[in-house]
């Protein structure tokens, strides 16, 4: 229980390997996230949250600022050492520590790192902590049906479909999504998927 109690108190967490960084967002990142809402609306085809102009960006990570004070959620804003240049967000959120659970997501990065593996180098970096350091025992992971590009990418990882929340959540166009739920766990971790995502970083 001890490593949840740090977890809760912690407020700088950064996470870094030799590809990629991840630490704290806040609300000042807005300057290097504003251009990926100008440039590439493409990155909120599936997104729950209609992000269109700056107002709207800096909304988001104010609210995202908000769960993180309310240790609900633990936003990250990614910093990619190939390019040289921030590339996006991911968070915990619904931390429940007295669970030992969290989802993972709000995740998108730029376009331009689109297959060139630095989801992989997040996903271990975010999963190693969730797992070795805070001692959670269940990540989930959640995502539009539709969204067959992020669904590849979680099951590249090795995250296990669980099923199909139909007409779970609102889309900002009015309709509604279907969601698939994913997951990984402590035990599989341990004795697998860590090994095996580590391989893919090689």
């Amino acid at each position: 229980m001890s490593a949840l109690k740090n977890f809760e108190l912690t407020k700088d967490t950064i996470l870094e390997n030799e590809r990629v960084l991840l630490r704290p967002l806040a609300l000042a990142d807005i300057t290097f996230l504003e251009k990926y809402v100008l440039e590439e609306p493409a990155l909120w085809k599936f997104s729950l949250v209609a992000i269109q102009n700056k107002i709207d960006l800096e909304k988001y990570i104010q609210d995202a600022l908000h769960a993180r004070s309310q240790q609900t959620a633990y936003p990250f804003i990614v910093f990619d050492k190939l390019t040289q240049s921030y590339v996006g967000s991911t968070r915990f959120y619904d931390i429940q520590l007295a669970n030992g659970t969290t989802q993972l997501g709000y995740t998108w990065y730029s376009q331009k790192v689109w297959g060139s593996g630095l989801n992989q180098h997040c996903k271990f970096l975010l999963l190693q902590f969730a797992f070795d350091q805070i001692g959670l025992k269940r990540v989930e992971l959640r995502a539009d049906n539709n969204n067959k590009r992020s669904i590849a990418a979680m099951k590249k990882i090795g995250c296990t479909v669980e099923g199909v929340l139909r007409n779970h959540l609102p889309m900002p166009n009015g309709t509604r999504r279907d969601s698939i739920v994913l997951s990984i766990l402590k035990e599989e971790w341990e004795v697998e998927l860590k090994q095996k995502l580590e391989a893919q970083l090689k």
